[in-house]
């Protein structure tokens, strides 16, 4: 009797286990909720979104002191500005190897733009572009830009994401830093690098990276400030 009992019970058990395993099994992810961020933009997406321009400087910058004419306008889209020009090597800030009087004729031991710690800015080793310093044909912050201002730099199919560093002459445009230069394949060399054109920069309005001097950061913002610029241009 004893045994029928225990029959039963264990086939009561059976009947109930599946449905009682079902009710405790997680239910499915919300698919939603485990959607993969969208892949950074590439260099191609980036440069067909600057084909045209819409021009916001009052004129034309010159890309360097003895050039025979002003070729550059800074154009303006949703949620940035650009331009395409030439890049000549930043070197300024702290004395590095790479960097300081003997290397480079023009060396200046500061920055426009200071690490969280008050330093000058490392050309040598942070990725960073250099604006033009205000003028009648443009002020920057007119158009929300500032230092430590997030940039996507474009060349020859690589992207590098760099802040906003240091400011340059006011009527010269195209600069950027060793570092910026050197990971994207350009000679970084501030006495015969850089190259003559083929450069777009790309900067997102009221960005910062904080601090920075930290590139890492500097990346992961650009990288989402780029796609949200490719899919509202």
């Amino acid at each position: 009797m004893r045994k029928l009992i225990l029959l039963a019970t264990l086939a009561l058990a059976a009947a109930v286990m599946p449905s009682a395993l079902a009710s405790a099994s997680p239910a499915p992810a919300d698919a939603s909720r485990n959607t993969a961020p969208a892949a950074a933009p590439t260099a191609a997406q980036l440069l067909a979104k600057t084909s045209g321009c819409k021009q916001v400087s009052n004129g034309k910058y010159k890309t360097d002191e003895d050039a025979s004419g002003k070729t550059v306008a800074v154009c303006d889209a949703n949620g940035a500005v650009f331009w395409k020009a030439d890049m000549d090597i930043d070197c300024d800030g702290q004395r590095t190897t790479q960097c300081n009087e003997d290397t480079d004729c023009c060396f200046q031991d500061d920055t426009a733009f200071h690490q969280s710690d008050g330093k000058p800015l490392n050309a040598a080793k942070l990725p960073y572009i250099v604006v033009p310093s205000s003028s009648s044909i443009w002020k920057y912050s007119s158009s929300g830009l500032k230092g430590g201002g997030s940039c996507a730099v474009i060349y020859n199919g690589k992207v590098e994401y760099a802040v906003i560093g240091d400011t340059g002459p006011s009527q010269i445009i195209g600069e950027a830093s060793y570092a910026t230069a050197k990971d994207l394949g350009i000679n970084p060399d501030p006495s015969n690098g850089g190259t003559d054109s083929g450069v777009t920069y790309i900067c997102f309005k009221n960005s910062t990276v904080s601090p920075i001097e930290n590139h890492s950061n500097a990346v992961s913002k650009g990288q989402s400030l780029a796609a949200t610029f490719v899919n509202n241009n």
